[in-house]
């Protein structure tokens, strides 16, 4: 398996929605966090997109998003999340699994993903993430298998104030099993609200 071109291929589609302005739709708002979706071209259910301040630079922010000694401190819908397989500093495969969602109706879910880290003018940083297959990792009775399409953060620094930096996360799983697509349409925005919030908090958390 190519890994260096899938990561190339996700970071090229990543730096594509977060340049897209067309099309989305508010679904869901808090003081903090704003969430839209539009239909995704990746499967037949919507892309999401999360937006939010933190007030840290990117460069510190985004190690809490996908290295193992950060990641399980503050999310909170993480079962448990490590390292399956390291390329680079930038590049990992990384297996978690996750809680039960809305209120237990959804049970948890297993992902296996390969995550790359990309620089860019500006400060900016971003993940770029999708799902694959891993030999450590073979689909079990244990968890039902869930599949992401490429997804990932886009971090960069306020204009305003460089200290601090916009967040963006995109997602759109495919969580597998037999649920009612409005279940999942309704339960995602929520969780992209609880995401940023708990990342928020992670890093104040973890970098005091």
């Amino acid at each position: 398996m190519d890994y260096k071109k899938i990561a190339d291929d996700i970071a090229q589609k990543m730096l594509t929605y977060s340049q897209d302005s067309t099309g989305w739709k508010v679904v869901k708002t808090t003081k903090d966090v704003i969430v839209s979706m539009k239909p995704s071209n990746e499967h037949s259910g919507n892309i999401y997109r999360g937006e939010g301040i933190i007030e840290e630079v990117p460069e510190t922010i985004i190690p809490l998003m996908y290295l193992a000694k950060y990641r399980p401190k503050w999310d909170k819908t993480l079962k448990s999340y490590s390292i399956v397989e390291e390329f680079d500093k930038d590049t990992v495969i990384c297996h978690c699994i996750t809680h039960s969602y809305a209120m237990g109706v959804i049970s948890p879910r297993e992902f296996v993903d390969l995550v790359h880290v990309r620089r860019y003018d500006g400060g900016v940083v971003t993940t770029n993430s999708i799902s694959l297959e891993h030999e450590k990792c073979p689909v079990t009775n244990s968890h039902v298998r869930g599949f992401n399409n490429p997804s990932g953060y886009v971090c960069s620094p306020l204009p305003e104030n460089p200290a601090h930096s916009k967040f963006v996360v995109f997602i759109q799983p495919e969580l597998g099993g037999l649920l009612p697509r409005s279940l999942v349409e309704t339960a995602l925005p929520s969780n992209v609200i609880s995401l940023i919030d708990d990342a928020r908090d992670g890093v104040k958390k973890l970098l005091q």
